[in-house]
């Protein structure tokens, strides 16, 4: 256009975009011109609004397209958890529990989010995320990783949380969980719940139990998940695995269903309802191993969190159905190792003993934590008392461990500071 002038600037890595800074109509610095100023009529744009919508359009269609494997690459280079694409900011990948930037990215348009995200979406995907505004599914980066992805709406622009799933399965021992949780692997029956915050390497763990359940076992595995993380090959146990949405319409719909495909053991990848949990508690008491996940902090929370799901009139049976079948449960949460490099798990782990099965059919949940402090000899502990072993070991600073502590007063006893 006669009389605009551009400016290049720095687009995506190895690569360069236009932000306009001069139009025809005039300088910036000046506003906008006289003639547009008069009052705009209701429900139109003003002078101002039109010309940055004018900015944004003439920015967008001169930046390139987002290089989604480039970036993804990043995630795996950088030993990041997690990426993050959002309108007016630059990918962000979280680094050891962190937000960081990306070097090199500017603050990304709406349109070259949407763009990059909709060329990884199949047809039907695409039709699903606009009608119902959330999608989950998994990316594969060939020969490298795969990618756990929700997309989401924000502020009328898409948005994506990545989250990384390696194709290696680690063991229990690699990623430090206690040699106690190796025996939930080996359990004819019954249930066993991992536990802890969104991010807390709840799905890793799973992923490592049944992995030694499908080497040291002759079983039929059967996995329902949204969607599916860790890919098993089948070892010494046959492993199918099903993709809420794509193999099967829910989870509640895929476990009835289960029931009637001879398995062993049964993956929930999370019981998100009580259809969910009903089915899930029928299961494990039916003689089937079950895993399952909830995003609760400690056991006796995970164990309330379970029967309160039901109605007034129906917990006393679900808590009979509960003290047969729990096996165990796993809480975990991942904190900063002491030369900030690495996260490290710290867990709490309770074995469901005749004791704390009575403890749970009798409703006393709350005696559950004295249970967990006097039952090392079944391989149980606390949060607290993990925190301050790593705290000793200085594998973890003290201000970690007292950040992630549910007791601050058992927490500094055991750390020699009470």
């Amino acid at each position: 256009m006669e009389g605009t002038e551009r400016q290049g600037t720095v687009g995506r890595a190895g690569g360069e975009s236009y932000v306009p800074q001069q139009f025809a109509f005039g300088d910036p610095a000046d506003g906008p011109p006289a003639a547009a100023a008069a009052p705009p009529l209701a429900g139109e744009a003003g002078p101002e609004e039109e010309y940055q919508r004018r900015l944004i359009e003439a920015a967008e269609a001169t930046a390139e397209d987002l290089d989604l494997h480039a970036v993804l690459g990043h995630v795996i280079d950088a030993g990041a958890s997690d990426l993050h694409l959002s309108a007016g900011s630059p990918p962000l990948i979280r680094v050891r529990g962190e937000l960081q930037p990306i070097e090199g990215y500017p603050p990304m348009a709406p349109q070259i989010i949407q763009r990059a995200l909709y060329a990884a979406l199949t047809q039907k995907q695409r039709e699903t995320f606009e009608e119902a505004l959330e999608l989950d599914f998994a990316y594969p980066l060939p020969g490298r990783a795969r990618f756990r992805v929700n997309l989401y709406r924000q502020r009328e622009s898409t948005g994506a949380a990545f989250r990384l799933i390696p194709y290696e399965i680690k063991a229990l021992e690699e990623l430090g969980i206690p040699p106690s949780v190796n025996n939930f692997a080996g359990l004819p029956r019954g249930m066993v719940l991992v536990t802890g915050p969104t991010g807390s390497g709840k799905s890793t763990t799973l992923a490592a139990l049944i992995d030694l359940a499908n080497r040291s076992r002759r079983d039929h595995i059967m996995t329902v998940e949204d969607p599916i993380e860790f890919l098993h090959k089948s070892k010494s146990c046959l492993i199918n695995q099903r993709e809420v949405g794509e193999d099967t319409h829910s989870f509640t719909n895929a476990l009835k269903h289960a029931l009637r495909q001879d398995p062993d053991i049964l993956l929930v990848g999370e019981m998100r309802d009580l259809e969910t949990i009903s089915v899930a508690l029928t299961a494990a008491e039916t003689g089937h191993l079950v895993f399952a996940t909830l995003h609760t902090q400690d056991a006796a929370q995970t164990i309330d969190r379970v029967i309160d799901v039901f109605p007034p009139h129906q917990q006393q049976q679900v808590r009979v159905q509960l003290a047969a079948s729990l096996q165990g449960v796993v809480c975990q949460t991942l904190c900063k190792s002491a030369d900030n490099k690495s996260r490290i798990v710290a867990t709490e782990v309770l074995v469901a003993t005749p004791a704390v099965r009575n403890l749970i059919r009798e409703g006393k949940t709350h005696q559950i934590y004295s249970a967990l402090q006097a039952g090392a000899q079944h391989g149980m502990h606390t949060m607290d008392q993990h925190l301050a072993d790593l705290v000793r070991t200085q594998r973890i600073n003290y201000d970690v461990g007292l950040e992630k502590c549910h007791h601050v007063e058992d927490f500094n006893r055991l750390c020699g500071r009470g």
